[in-house]
């Protein structure tokens, strides 16, 4: 039978995220404190066994407070709150307010130079994507429309060939 557990090894990174685990932990060591071993607190609190014995280990070392999240991993983001705010800004004026004349689109490249020339600190597209997804930006797929489109073509199209090409 397949364990279910509560949350995958990769995720939290929300500081919200990070809360509901450490509250789990805690309960893991309420449960621990109570003498349940690790195998029934995994099963109770659907976590992995390896994470309930990890837990008991560090509650038999340091107590409640070694289970306390360290913040979030990794390094900290070179984009600062107040260029993200200012970023912000800089997309709601479109491509052509910063020189992109021929459509407009922001593409992560166009965004990576519009920041490098700003702030003078270089982001990669990857980097790019990931902070505009954390401002809450996502990809959009504009509807592309011939400028010599002639809607009276198409309406005759619609209306006399798409039903023969539908029947088939």
């Amino acid at each position: 039978m397949p364990v279910v557990v509560r949350y995958s090894d990769g995720g939290g990174l929300t500081p919200k995220q990070r809360a509901v685990r450490e509250q789990v932990r805690f309960e893991a060591a309420e449960l621990f404190a109570q003498q349940v071993p690790p195998p029934v607190v995994a099963r109770q609190l659907r976590v992995s066994r390896k994470s309930a014995y990890a837990w008991y280990a560090l509650w038999q070392k340091g107590g409640v407070a070694s289970l306390r999240s360290k913040g979030p991993s990794g390094w900290p983001s070179r984009m600062k709150p107040a260029w993200r705010a200012w970023l912000a800004q800089a997309l709601e004026q479109g491509p052509a307010a910063y020189g992109w004349t021929e459509d407009q689109r922001w593409t992560t490249a166009r965004v990576a130079v519009l920041v490098a020339r700003r702030f003078h600190v270089r982001f990669s597209d990857a980097q790019i994507w990931r902070i505009l997804h954390q401002m809450g930006f996502s990809v959009q797929v504009p509807v592309h429309r011939a400028a010599e489109r002639d809607e009276t073509a198409v309406a005759t199209w619609v209306r006399e060939v798409w039903p023969r090409v539908e029947r088939r």
